[in-house]
């Protein structure tokens, strides 16, 4: 990702960082409805989306910037297409990602000189309304999906120095300077999900990884690399949870990840090697009852 000054630019010739999301709600019985916001400095309609600011996550962008142009807290669950265009301002372009976003808590949202109007609207209604083909592509590509039952946020116990180094019971190692902060900064982005449950594997490594959150860690040892159920256990204890408590934040080691992601969601990759999850990073995965619709990485 290029790097984004405070207020959003990008370097010469790099695009200019935004993201956002189709937001939505229960509307008529089996149906939704989703939000569309008026920018009265340009008199159109869009989806709700914002200019990512220097060391956020894309995903912890959409969140804040939902927010602020809807007063909606949503919950991101899958991963839409991008869209790339000109701003009109000469050769600068912009790329923006956007989520899938249920909403959590709906605040309200007075009007101001960015956004006049915040307008729910049946997915055919919205399509009509929406200035731009993009966004409608956008649209589009979220009424394809299957209705989404619960998130799964999965992470990466963060860094906790070598094994060989530490010379006391391999379980209560723990994090280093390095992981101390990648752990708070993977934490700051984890509990903007609101989790309903923190779930982590035994060693303390992997319960200080999401401690920073501040919230009750419940341990389960199936999430162990060391665990007897190995991924068989692994598999069950993760659908358990997603069904239990949504969205959930679950926190494992790094043999236990590429290979369960592999299992849940083989379309992703050939391989676990295409789920390799560096420590202190993740997964928000979406299901739709017991099946993983989406794996994207925390980066």
């Amino acid at each position: 990702m290029a790097a984004v000054s405070a207020d959003g630019s990008a370097p010469p010739g790099e695009p200019v960082r935004a993201a956002g999301g189709v937001l939505w709600r229960e509307g008529d019985p089996g149906g939704v409805e989703v939000a569309l916001v008026h920018r009265p400095r340009y008199d159109d309609w869009t989806l709700p989306k914002g200019k990512l600011q220097a060391g956020e996550f894309p995903v912890q962008a959409a969140i804040r910037e939902v927010f602020e142009e809807t007063g909606v807290e949503g919950v991101p669950q899958v991963r839409l297409p991008s869209v790339h265009y000109l701003t009109g301002e000469p050769g600068q372009r912009k790329s923006v990602d956007f989520w899938s976003m249920r909403s959590r808590l709906d605040l309200g949202h007075k009007p101001d000189d960015e956004v006049s109007e915040v307008r729910w609207l049946s997915p055919r209604a919205a399509g009509s309304l929406l200035t731009y083909g993009h966004d409608r592509g956008v649209l589009a590509a979220f009424l394809a999906l299957p209705r989404i039952t619960a998130e799964v946020l999965l992470v990466r116990h963060a860094r906790a120095g070598s094994r060989q180094s530490w010379h006391g019971p391999d379980e209560l190692r723990p994090l280093d300077s390095v992981g101390v902060r990648q752990a708070a900064q993977l934490s700051s982005v984890l509990a903007l999900f609101a989790p309903a449950a923190v779930v982590s594997a035994s060693p303390l490594r992997c319960r200080d990884t999401v401690a920073p959150m501040g919230v009750p860690v419940t341990v389960d040892r199936a999430l162990d690399e060391t665990s007897p159920d190995g991924l068989p256990g692994a598999r069950r204890a993760l659908l358990a949870l997603a069904s239990a408590a949504t969205p959930t934040v679950i926190c494992s080691q790094g043999k236990v990840i590429p290979p369960l992601l592999a299992d849940l969601h083989p379309g992703n990759a050939t391989a676990t090697e295409g789920y390799r999850t560096p420590k202190g990073t993740g997964w928000l995965l979406a299901l739709s009852g017991t099946g993983v619709v989406s794996a994207d990485r925390l980066s």
